[in-house]
């Protein structure tokens, strides 16, 4: 089936006092390239979300966003620099023996000093909160999925309207080849014939092998033939149900270099024209097909 690489997927999960949120968003790119952004208390899930997405997409951009906002996983701690704390109290007992002070260090001058003490959020993540992690995970893959199916399903219509254009363009090309081929060798033998003023006969076989040859450089018949069996590849790879885009790809890149050949061969001005046309068409082939996975 043929799939776009653009897509959005977006799941919510409320536990008790908590909420989960997964979101994945998907667009074009050359290889699979996944990025993830989630809480530092998920990074050890890290390679297993990777091979969930990788079960489901070759291609694209894939980035990962993983929210979970409340309490229930979260608690406070209160955390004590004690390194700091030991070097306060030494010099507060260095002053007192340098000054011959008579009191003691008061107990109440601690907590009122900035910097001993702080308040830090821990997170507990249970298994079961690893194994909605994954699931959750999973359905919006799943979402991602259906819209890249979807939109595939128009790109699909598209590139057979198209290639159906390209196919009649060098179906007109096909039958119009001969009749300037024929042309081509009377203009030449008319040409010659006028040069050398009728010192030689028509029928010097020479001349008119030459002739022939010069008409055999601008004939189009194998580019013709090329065309039409990657128009064939080209349907064949998109009724697939492996992702194509690559192959695809490559298969404009040689109708292009076909149709480019068949202009620079070109001495005849419809052919010409015909071939403006199809390379156009190949080019708005190659931009969607930058779009499927």
């Amino acid at each position: 089936m043929t799939s776009s690489m653009t897509g959005y997927g977006r799941e919510v999960l409320h536990l008790e006092n908590s909420t989960l949120i997964i979101e994945i968003r998907s667009v074009n790119h050359r290889f699979l390239d996944i990025t993830t952004k989630i809480p530092r208390t998920f990074l050890f899930m890290e390679d297993r979300l990777k091979k969930i997405i990788q079960s489901y997409f070759e291609r694209g951009r894939i980035e990962v966003y993983i929210e979970l906002d409340g309490e229930r996983f979260s608690k406070r701690e209160l955390r004590a620099d004690w390194e700091l704390m030991d070097q306060y109290i030494a010099q507060l007992r260095q002053a007192r023996q340098r000054y011959d002070l008579k009191e003691e260090v008061p107990m109440s001058v601690i907590p009122s000093m900035s910097g001993f003490f702080s308040i830090e959020e821990t997170k507990e993540t249970p298994s079961e909160l690893h194994r909605l992690i994954l699931d959750g995970l999973d359905k919006a893959c799943k979402q991602v999925e259906s819209m890249r199916e979807q939109e595939g399903r128009f790109l699909k219509e598209d590139l057979q309207k198209r290639l159906e254009t390209i196919y009649d363009i060098v179906s007109e090309l096909h039958h119009r080849r001969g009749s300037v081929r024929i042309e081509y060798q009377r203009r030449v033998t008319e040409r010659v014939h006028g040069y050398l003023e009728g010192k030689i006969p028509e029928d010097d076989a020479r001349i008119m092998q030459e002739v022939v040859l010069l008409a055999d450089r601008g004939d189009i018949t194998e580019e013709i033939t090329r065309l039409s069996s990657h128009i064939e590849h080209f349907r064949r790879m998109m009724s697939g149900k492996t992702a194509a885009g690559r192959k695809l790809d490559f298969i404009t890149q040689e109708m292009h270099r076909e149709a480019n050949t068949i202009g620079s061969k070109s001495t005849d001005a419809k052919i010409s024209e015909w071939t403006v046309e199809l390379k156009s068409e190949i080019e708005k082939v190659k931009e969607q097909v930058q779009n499927i996975e």
